[in-house]
């Protein structure tokens, strides 16, 4: 009898040890695995990847703006340390930070903001390379509005817009309306209005300290985001007419010109790499760099003696979500929106660029739906925070493309794809393909996305990294932007002068 009650104790010691190291192993909770932090003028994120999902509280306080951050259920460990070493100095929220061990199982983050910003935290579930993640947005309080920031751009390089002559003759523009309302705050100007050349002209009627009608001074231009492993590319010179004398002009007081504006879009970023080729390239610097050497051809050029002004949905390495980069794009009234991605596949032996137009009724094959579905993943790796409300906006954004859309999109595509055949690329359709990729849904802006080759295949993986196909590639491009506004000019716009 004395036996067995000792026997009994000792299987309730073992099941209460057994109890006291699982209670210890949940208050251990999740390991933080990777911290990384993505600087942009839109906005900056922080990531903090673990083997398990976090828990947060978050806390912004005034004067000197900070942000106090704790998560809950972890230890202070190396890989959370490394947050600090991460903060860049041009970073144009953050000046800095401190971590620590706040209070058992509690490790708070203070970050010393350089202006007040309207967080967002929230987390991701596990999703393509990445375990769970706890994700801090910081945006400015008042939103970066890309209208404003292209028209401040504008004004700051007009002086370099003197001698710019037409780069397509012939074309003449057609009168127009502007497409319907969307939802705010990216609601387009009414019909026949312009906000980018009416604000210009304003600007250039402001009576300055040098006289009545005197023209206002004009910001020194910053210098272009640096791209990594590619040299500077020199903007194309001006064309001139066969005096050597220019045939363009600025806007001024009296007359203001249209500018063609040119949404390019390179894809992923952040947070989403994009396709990765077998010696490591990365889709979202690629074609961030082609976008570069393309803006730098647009800015350079005109349409019948207005100028052409390119946009960059991103200009530097930050995730955009889908529906934002479409709204981006209608915010400015773009002309063309021109999506730049690198194909990939399972097997390495793909090949070959391709151009994708939108498509309301099904894929022009199975590859242009496996591709389109593959890229419409975007949101989910690159980390989206929609809510309720946000998605049912998005949604409804992008469910209002058009017949009319389509049909310019895949001239635009036309032209696109007989340039790149032109530089000796080898293509992987003959034609322009069509899938219902959400990035082309902009009801009112011929849209496109250029495949430009298949970063998965060891030989174009090696094309895709050398300035030359760069080069050329947007060569090629911009020649097939004039092809289609030769074609299909402009719509015209008025001027309140």
């Amino acid at each position: 009898m004395k036996a067995r009650g000792l026997q009994r104790r000792a299987l309730l010691q073992g099941g209460s040890l057994a109890l006291l190291l699982g209670t210890a192993e949940i208050a251990r909770g999740a390991t933080i695995v990777a911290v990384r932090v993505w600087p942009a003028n839109d906005y900056t994120r922080v990531t903090i990847e673990s083997d398990g999902r976090l828990a947060s509280q978050q806390l912004v306080v005034g004067n000197p703006p900070r942000l106090a951050v704790d998560i809950e259920g972890i230890d202070l460990n190396p890989a959370l340390r490394e947050l600090v070493g991460k903060i860049r100095p041009d970073d144009p929220y953050i000046n800095g930070l401190r971590v620590g061990q706040f209070a058992p199982s509690v490790v708070r983050i203070v970050f010393d903001l350089k202006q007040t910003v309207a967080p967002q935290v929230f987390s991701l579930a596990p999703v393509a390379a990445y375990q769970h993640r706890l994700v801090l947005d910081l945006y400015p309080q008042q939103a970066v509005d890309p209208m404003e920031a292209l028209i401040a751009e504008r004004l700051r390089d007009a002086p370099r817009a003197q001698g710019r002559d037409s780069t397509v003759a012939g074309v003449a523009p057609r009168n127009a309306g502007a497409p319907g309302d969307t939802p705010a705050p990216l609601r387009p100007a009414p019909p026949g209005a312009d906000p980018l050349g009416d604000l210009m002209a304003q600007q250039s009627m402001r009576p300055t300290p040098g006289g009545p009608s005197a023209a206002p001074p004009l910001v020194a231009p910053a210098p272009l985001p640096p791209v990594v492993g590619t040299a500077p590319v020199a903007p194309t010179p001006p064309p001139r007419n066969g005096s050597g004398t220019s045939n363009g002009s600025v806007a001024t007081a009296s007359r203001t010109d249209r500018i063609i504006i040119v949404a390019l879009d390179p894809g992923h970023g952040g947070e989403d790499p994009g396709a990765i080729g077998p010696n490591g390239t990365r889709e979202k610097d690629i074609v961030l760099q082609v976008a570069h050497r393309l803006r730098d051809r647009i800015n350079a050029s005109s349409v019948n003696g207005n100028p052409m002004r390119a946009f960059l949905t991103r200009d530097a390495d930050f995730f955009v979500p889908l529906g934002t980069r479409v709204q981006k794009a209608r915010r400015v009234q773009a002309d063309l929106f021109v999506s730049i991605h690198a194909d990939a596949f399972t097997n390495p032996d793909a090949r070959g660029a391709s151009v994708f137009a939108l498509s309301q009724s099904g894929a022009s094959s199975s590859a242009a739906r496996w591709l389109a579905n593959k890229e419409n993943q975007a949101d989910k790796v690159g980390g989206v925070n929609v809510g309720s409300h946000e998605a049912q906006v998005q949604r409804a954004l992008l469910d209002m493309s058009t017949t009319a859309q389509i049909n310019d999109s895949l001239k635009l595509g036309g032209a696109m794809l007989g340039e790149i055949r032109g530089i000796g690329a080898r293509l992987h359709k003959p034609s322009v393909e069509q899938a219902g990729f959400a990035v082309l849904k902009a009801p009112d802006i011929p849209s496109v996305l250029v495949e430009t080759a298949f970063i998965s295949n060891p030989e174009e993986e090696a094309k895709l990294r050398s300035t030359s196909y760069q080069e050329d590639l947007a060569d090629a491009l911009m020649r097939g932007i004039q092809r289609y506004f030769a074609q299909n000019p402009p719509l015209a716009r008025s001027r309140q002068l």
